[in-house]
């Protein structure tokens, strides 16, 4: 099969197409055949190596982190799916490589594909949509009439994040662009804060949880907005000792991640405020639950541009521009 992988790490390295074998099918997985496949920042770190020390992958690596497509082989103990079922999937950490004609996932970490929505529409979806949907649903238990600032609204995580805290009954406020002012209330924002105008944390206060994928000083800002007892969550890093303790990681790298985010976790202490890191993981049943959402019309996928198979470069170079309204999908076939 084709993919575009990795032999190296290198910041801004390219991508190189290959030929290889199809994915080894275990009893548990799912052969997906894939059809779309769509871009996310956390691509462009591994190929930088950035997370090297929290997922150490052998190389050669095949990259891609979410997908939509056709089951065409199912394993042996595989009683959920069967071959010609349109499915999507964020694949476990450890199984990554989507950008590629063929990939095997654990049938738990799959789910059914919308019904409303095309391959490429579909694979817009699992990564962001789990982020938020673990973040508020099940890290914040974000409540009716809470109030959550969601940065970066416009971005892959911050569109779907919105529309979900929306359907929560939250009351939500976004930081984005003049240029996409529109489009962050067409998800349903209340408050929106142009941040090359204003600075959001003297316009915003008395919020309950803060939802942040930007830098530090922007996480170290959110601080203001929060009243005490409220909950930072970044999906940005700086990692904590919890997710060191989730993560298996050993006792040198659990030292090195306190060190990380010592300071954060300080200041939030003296404020009465938590503060979390959270990396996604996979989760079919999650999956299955945002499905329902979508066919409901509660969220819909945000799209900025579909690129060819043989483009997948100029597709991650464009993520790695901050530009995209949205996701950034590859049409694989």
């Amino acid at each position: 099969m084709k993919s575009f992988q990795i032999d190296r790490y290198a910041k801004g390295g390219a991508l190189r197409l290959g030929e290889g074998p199809d994915p080894e099918l275990r009893d548990n997985d799912v052969m997906v055949e894939v059809h779309a496949a769509s871009v996310n920042l956390l691509d462009s770190k591994i190929r930088d190596g950035e997370f090297k020390l929290i997922l150490p992958y052998r190389l050669p690596l095949v990259l891609g982190n979410d997908l939509a497509g056709i089951v065409v082989r199912v394993g042996a103990n595989v009683r959920t799916f069967k071959p010609g079922d349109g499915v999507y999937a964020r694949p476990a950490k450890d199984r990554i490589g989507t950008f590629a004609e063929y990939i095997a996932i654990d049938e738990a970490d799959v789910a059914m594909k919308p019904n409303n929505l095309s391959m490429n529409e579909a694979a817009s979806i699992p990564l962001v949509a789990l982020t938020a949907w673990q973040v508020l649903v099940e890290r914040a238990n974000l409540r009716k009439e809470q109030k959550v600032l969601i940065h970066a609204g416009s971005g892959g995580v911050g569109a779907i994040a919105i529309q979900l805290a929306k359907h929560l009954g939250a009351y939500v406020a976004t930081t984005t662009s003049t240029a996409n002012m529109a489009l962050v209330k067409s998800l349903g924002a209340d408050v929106v804060v142009d941040y090359k105008i204003d600075d959001f944390e003297k316009v915003l206060q008395g919020y309950d949880v803060v939802l942040n994928s930007l830098g530090k000083d922007t996480l170290e800002k959110s601080l203001d907005v929060l009243k005490p007892g409220g909950k930072l969550i970044s999906i940005s890093g700086p990692p904590d000792p919890d997710f060191a303790r989730q993560n298996g990681s050993g006792w040198l790298l659990r030292q090195v991640m306190r060190l990380l985010s010592s300071s954060i976790r300080r200041k939030s202490r003296r404020r009465g405020i938590s503060y979390s890191f959270h990396f996604m993981t996979a989760n079919g049943a999650q999956l299955g639950k945002i499905t329902s959402l979508i066919e409901a019309g509660a969220i819909r996928p945000v799209m900025d541009r579909v690129f060819p198979f043989e483009k997948t470069n100029d597709a991650l170079s464009y993520v790695e521009t901050g530009r995209a309204k949205g996701k950034v999908v590859i049409a694989v076939k």
